[in-house]
């Protein structure tokens, strides 16, 4: 089974355009990484909304990105989050999830994600329930990857706070009314897990049967408190020797796609890929501002800025220009700044 290495753009709130999820496809293959999820929470069409088809414009767009992807031979797909659909799978519900599944098969991607996080949990057959979804999905689904997240995706305590007390044996009960070939994501020990060892994995397959691809949330930074941040260092905190552990590892990005790229590039060396620095993706100019700024955007953040230094440096990265530096200067000025609202579109 191939070993899945790449971006799941899994992100609440201001979405990347098309152009620069379509550029990401240069970036995998300059990287070495060779997978893409697209499932930003934005899209009402992948949860809320799920069953309901995409509008032919967006479809366009879609069936283009399977096509940027797929010229490079890279894995492409959907996460597709059927909004509580265990709490009523009915033969109706049934045939809604078949015809969404064929409309993403049609799209031509080669991956597929049904993603049951960040909805409610507390069932006491929930495993039953998703396992028998899941079992549908596997036989009506022509993609080569199947991969879930589970409801409970982490050992944080915060997934119960949010969604409800997790059944009992949720975990070994969903890993053994799966199919071995079907792969189950994990987070680490954290939502966003500030470190991820080869312990921590180990704990939580001997629940699954199997071994989890990670979804790591970094260098995401969508939340209420982490959206005043910028996540700018190689992907620190990973243990060396994760893959003997792991089916394969995924990063969630920034909500600026631009700026993500380096930090992201620590994914691949990670796993072997080339050393890369900041001035393969960003222009000289960008590096040299970096370097005096960097741990004031990662430790201060907009809070520990006053509003006269933030409008200041906004200035200063107008006027550098490339994709990146403009990135920052819109988030300096309050341009992604988080929404409440997007948690329940």
């Amino acid at each position: 089974m191939a070993f899945l290495t790449g971006v799941v753009e899994g992100f609440y709130g201001r979405e990347w355009s098309w152009e620069a999820r379509r550029s990401y496809a240069q970036f995998l293959q300059q990287t070495g990484l060779n997978s893409y999820l697209y499932c930003p929470k934005a899209d009402p069409h992948l949860r809320k909304q799920w069953w309901q088809a995409w509008p032919d414009a967006t479809e366009t767009q879609l069936r283009a990105l399977a096509q940027a992807y797929r010229q490079r031979h890279l894995n492409w797909g959907v996460g597709l989050s059927p909004y509580a659909l265990y709490q009523d799978y009915s033969d109706p519900a049934r045939k809604r999830l078949r015809n969404k599944l064929s409309r993403i098969d049609d799209l031509g991607g080669n991956l597929l994600a049904i993603l049951f996080d960040d909805m409610p949990g507390d069932c006491p057959d929930l495993a039953a329930r998703q396992s028998e979804i899941l079992t549908d999905v596997q036989h009506w689904s022509a993609c080569e990857h199947l991969l879930v997240c589970p409801t409970y995706y982490s050992f944080d305590p915060q997934l119960q706070r949010y969604f409800g007390a997790r059944p009992e044996h949720y975990w070994s009960e969903l890993g053994s009314g799966l199919p071995a070939e079907l792969q189950i994501m994990w987070t680490g020990n954290e939502v966003c897990s500030a470190t991820i060892s080869a312990a921590d994995i180990t704990a939580i397959s001997k629940h699954l049967g199997r071994k989890p691809v990670l979804w790591d949330n970094y260098p995401v930074n969508d939340g209420e408190w982490a959206s005043n941040f910028l996540h700018l260092t190689p992907l620190p905190g990973r243990e060396a020797g994760l893959a003997q552990h792991i089916a394969g590892h995924f990063c969630n990005p920034m909500n600026q796609a631009q700026l993500s790229r380096y930090p992201l590039a620590g994914l691949a060396q990670l796993y072997g890929g080339a050393s890369a620095a900041a001035e393969d993706f960003y222009s000289l100019e960008l590096c040299r501002q970096l370097r005096t700024d960097q741990a004031l955007f990662e430790e201060s953040g907009l809070g520990g800025i006053a509003p006269a230094e933030r409008e200041q440096l906004a200035s200063v990265y107008a006027k550098i220009g490339d994709p990146a530096a403009l990135e920052i200067a819109d988030w300096l000025r309050g341009g992604y700044r988080f929404d409440p609202a997007c948690l329940t579109g």
